[in-house]
């Protein structure tokens, strides 16, 4: 896929903001530990998209009501839907300058679509974007990052077309408002999941 950016400055893609808060506190600290040993943006990569995907829940994979809104809460709380998982892996990488950025699908359900959320995140010894997906594995659907071959695309859902399913290009600098309103508005996640996330961007 040719990918669009949604800021064409780099520099957008490693700020620290409202839900991309890497400057927090618990953030610091946490990459500290998390990138202990890592000697490689690769190595850093693979470290952070592992612990956001298999460390932190998300928040329907568990039953939880809880509903965190951005990268320091779900690191803090623990969980998060795709939506926050997608802040916390760009928040851990851009710490390290590792610029990374926010990416979207349009999903098909049994009688609806939902938005669901993943990461772009760019390779400078390769100079090129890619996409991963921190949700979480489900059954039969694994996502990976590897680190031999970090440009080999393995995401948890594949765009099915026909069902009106869709892979949006862009990369975004901020998660848009439509993704974020929605956790804003709403106290219980559960519900939100069940019938409340939007059905395109």
């Amino acid at each position: 896929m040719d990918y669009l950016l949604e800021v064409e400055d780099k520099a957008a893609y490693l700020a620290s903001t409202h839900y991309i808060d890497w400057q927090h506190p618990l953030i610091l600290a946490k990459v500290e530990e998390l990138f202990a040993g890592c000697d490689t943006e690769l190595e850093k990569i693979k470290a952070a998209f592992t612990f956001v995907r298999d460390s932190i829940p998300h928040s329907g994979d568990i039953q939880s009501h809880k509903i965190t809104h951005t990268a320091s809460e779900a690191l803090a709380e623990g969980e998060g839907v795709c939506y926050v998982k997608s802040m916390l892996l760009a928040a851990l990488l851009r710490s390290q300058g590792i610029a990374a950025g926010l990416c979207y699908q349009r999903l098909a359900r049994a009688n609806d679509h939902i938005i669901h959320a993943l990461n772009g995140i760019y390779l400078s010894d390769m100079q090129k974007w890619v996409r991963v997906d921190a949700r979480g594995n489900l059954p039969g659907k694994e996502a990976e990052f590897y680190v031999d071959a970090p440009d080999k695309e393995q995401l948890v859902f594949i765009i099915r077309p026909e069902m009106d399913e869709v892979d949006y290009p862009t990369i975004y600098a901020e998660p848009p408002m439509v993704t974020t309103k929605v956790l804003e508005e709403n106290t219980d996640c559960a519900e939100v999941l069940k019938c409340k996330l939007p059905a395109q961007l």
